[in-house]
């Protein structure tokens, strides 16, 4: 791949995760990570991007608890080294957990409201996040299984 389509995609990758309101740096270094084929360090990552060290270790932060990166500790170093991770299975488990936790805090809403559509539209709220937690599931499930029908 050229350095120019390479940065690109880089660029391309920042501006797709902008668009979920996740900065355009932690997007950029999600993408370098998606094409880089070793682990890379915080000062490598910095360097390619022209980013600075703090912003990165944001962005990899981010990119961690998003379950999009990995974070390697080096033995006997304060040193890190980040690489991206497999992709679905971890992504929707860090995004199950993420809905498990809002279902939770939606149904304590539950006893605030009467009958009515303040009622009807937390319902609603809980039963989409709940739906989309039971498909991925299930999707993961498959995917484990090799059954058909997973990615």
């Amino acid at each position: 791949m050229s350095a120019e389509r390479r940065a690109a995609f880089v660029t391309s990758v920042g501006d797709l995760l902008a668009s979920w309101n996740l900065p355009h740096a932690t997007g950029r270094v999600y993408g370098l990570l998606l094409v880089t084929e070793e682990p890379s360090s915080l000062d490598a990552i910095a360097a390619e991007l022209g980013l600075s060290k703090g912003a990165v270790s944001t962005a990899v932060r981010q990119l961690d608890s998003w379950g999009l990166a990995r974070v390697i500790p080096q033995p006997g170093s304060r040193r890190l080294l980040v690489e991206a991770t497999g992709g679905l299975e971890t992504l929707l488990e860090a995004s199950h957990a993420r809905a498990r936790t809002l279902i939770a805090a939606l149904r304590d809403g539950e006893e605030l409201v009467g009958p009515g559509p303040a009622q009807e539209r937390l319902q609603d709220v809980i039963g989409l996040f709940a739906g989309y937690v039971d498909v991925g599931s299930e999707l993961l499930s498959r995917r484990r299984r090799g059954t058909p029908g997973g990615p």
